[in-house]
């Protein structure tokens, strides 16, 4: 026998293309004579319907997709392809499996992901175990329920996504019932270094249960948040035997095993979380893009870190697709075939697709270093992105001179120091709003998330935007990120930028204001977010796990610290504002994805006053 797994790019409630994808692949595997092919878990809608779940017609869809679209292709082969299901008044996540254009049985998930980014339990119900009943849909009876399925030489039993995360596991009782054989179509999220977990739980799993293993994940950014690697495995009682390539731009991908290849062995997954970042988030970009059906991106290009990662991140976009799927197809998936004959006529083709792909402006005031400018012009050149520059401070002046005819003061530095800073950044906003406007396109925000946690950022101003690609990942990680893309990708240019110590340059120059020493360094603040947010641990706690490491002294660890909560606390308002985000870290702090806090709370006074008195 020929085994399977396959990776789908699907996309919520599009019909048309999600049997496309599914079809497109039950073809190739015919044609390769394959045996037995897995799809993802909810492939024919798609992970990410969010409450149209609730809908009753929405599962109805995707069963009568299956029977009258998909099942007229499954002649010859065998398949597995997930979908929602009502059974007896509750909606159940099911993996129907088919064998020669037959729906022979319809296998619910008994485990539901409730934590993080997944909120199975608002929609779904767990299946129990053991339970085996009937479905009956327009007159028609199917066999619904756990079930282990006899199929050529293989006893199969299912664990779909996060049933075999849990310690009782429907493969421990699989083991019991005969399985050789387990299939696992799901839908895991993407997290740096996630795949090495994944890899180890799938190589062990057809150790421990003495079987062949066979995982199969969705693919892309499928919804707008959520991005998934596509990642295929095969395991065979302990040995990794097949592994396919992640975070495609392909629509589908199929990896087999010829079980008669009793020594075939693929290399084990080493992780690179730099690649990883670069790969993620070029993708979710591209189908973020594609699927909004807009003209490109645009960014204010500060100079800085933040908004230099996101034109690079923009520019791999290009890069990596253009190498992964072709210029034609790279057009017909963005909408753009029109541009072919401009782009052939061109010898470096990524640079003339960035041009049209991504505007960039340098927004200065009389606060904007000549290194900033320097540094956004040069990184700008070397993509080949429109880069503009205008100057603001008529902008400001104007509404400075409104505020102090009306207040009849005149506003300093040092009593207005925050609404001073702030008018710059909500300045920039309309202009380059306007500019998005025009070009049909998307506005880039390029807040990342240690500034998402304690606020420093302007509501209106460099929070304006459509998408967040970086909102997900912490400062610490891009200003490193930066210097590896720097040498790893080539990038030459990215020197001017990881010279420059980061700055929001909202004060006047003689000030020399540094976002550092507006809040404290970047790697304390992580380690801090990590254990308070992540971990979920008191000031105190806080305070206890790092007063022994070597990141700071005792009295600025505790100063940070406190300072940490209060901004934490007094800013989820604008956490709550924040553009749409893609997950990319064990940890978020979007209260649409992972983090929700109150918006009004107590500060966590009695804990930090505590923590002052702490030794």
């Amino acid at each position: 026998m020929k085994i399977a797994g396959a990776t789908l790019n699907q996309t919520p409630f599009d019909w048309e293309g999600n049997s496309r994808n599914i079809i497109s692949a039950l073809s190739e595997a015919k044609e390769k004579q394959l045996d037995l092919i897995c799809f993802p878990e909810l492939s024919i809608c798609a992970y990410g319907c969010e409450d149209m779940f609730y809908s009753n017609w929405l599962w109805k869809k995707c069963f009568d997709v299956l029977t009258e679209k998909i099942l007229p292709h499954t002649k010859g082969i065998a398949c597995v392809v997930g979908l929602p299901l009502v059974h007896n008044d509750k909606l159940y996540n099911c993996a129907a499996f088919i064998e020669n254009g037959e729906l022979k049985y319809l296998v619910p998930k008994q485990n539901l992901a409730n934590d993080g980014v997944h909120y199975e339990v608002r929609w779904f119900t767990a299946w129990p175990v053991d339970l085996q009943e009937t479905f009956t849909y327009k007159d028609k009876s199917y066999p619904i329920g756990d079930h282990v399925i006899e199929y050529e030489e293989y006893k199969i039993g299912f664990e779909i996504c996060e049933d075999a995360w849990r310690t009782d596991r429907p493969a421990n009782r699989l083991q019991k019932r005969g399985v050789n054989l387990i299939l696992n179509p799901s839908a895991s999220h993407f997290a740096l270094n996630k795949s090495l977990a994944r890899q180890e739980l799938v190589v062990n799993s057809s150790k421990q249960f003495e079987c062949t293993y066979v995982y199969a994940n969705l693919l892309g950014n499928e919804a707008g948040r959520m991005i998934f690697d596509g990642e295929i495995m095969i395991a065979k009682e302990g040995r990794l035997i097949v592994k396919n390539q992640l975070l495609s731009f392909k629509d589908y991908q199929i990896c087999f095993w010829d079980n008669s290849e009793s020594n075939k062995e693929a290399e084990l997954y080493v992780s690179n979380v730099n690649e990883e970042f670069q790969y993620a988030v070029a993708l979710a970009l591209f189908d973020y893009l594609r699927k909004s059906k807009s003209n490109g991106f645009v960014l204010s290009l500060s100079g800085g870190a933040d908004s230099s990662t996101c034109a690079i991140l923009v520019s791999e976009m290009i890069k990596i697709g253009l190498k992964e799927l072709g210029l034609k197809r790279f057009l017909e998936k963005i909408h753009k075939t029109e541009w072919m004959q401009e782009i052939t006529q061109n010898k470096r083709p990524e640079t003339t697709i960035a041009q049209k792909l991504l505007t960039t402006a340098y927004q200065s005031t009389s606060n904007s270093g000549h290194s900033t400018y320097e540094a956004a012009r040069k990184l700008a050149q070397e993509i080949g992105a429109v880069f503009y520059h205008w100057n603001i401070d008529d902008e400001v002046e104007t509404y400075s001179k409104k505020i102090e005819q009306n207040l009849n003061r005149p506003l300093t530095w040092e009593k207005d120091d925050v609404a001073l800073q702030n008018i710059q950044a909500r300045a920039r906003s309309p202009i380059i709003w306007m500019l998005a406007n025009i070009n049909n396109a998307l506005l880039i925000t390029t807040s990342n998330r240690s500034e998402g946690d304690v606020g420093y950022t302007t509501m209106d101003g460099d929070t304006s935007g459509s998408i967040a690609p970086i909102a997900a990942i912490d400062k610490f990680f891009i200003i490193n990120w930066l210097k590896w893309a720097e040498s790893a990708l080539n990038y030459k240019n990215l020197s001017y930028v990881n010279k420059l110590s980061p700055s929001a340059e909202l004060r006047p120059k003689d000030k020399k204001q540094t976002d550092e020493q507006d809040l404290m360094p970047y790697e304390l603040l992580l380690e801090i977010e990590k254990l308070a947010i992540r971990d979920k641990l008191s000031p105190v706690e806080v305070y206890e796990s790092l007063k022994n490491a070597a990141i700071a002294d005792k009295h600025l660890l505790k100063k940070s610290i406190i300072k940490f909560f209060q901004l934490w606390t007094r800013n989820q308002w604008k956490r709550e504002r924040l553009a749409p985000s893609f997950h990319l870290d064990t940890f978020n702090v979007d209260p649409k994805t992972w983090c929700r806090f109150p918006i009004l709370s107590s500060g966590f006074k009695e804990e930090l006053s505590i923590l002052e008195k702490w030794d």
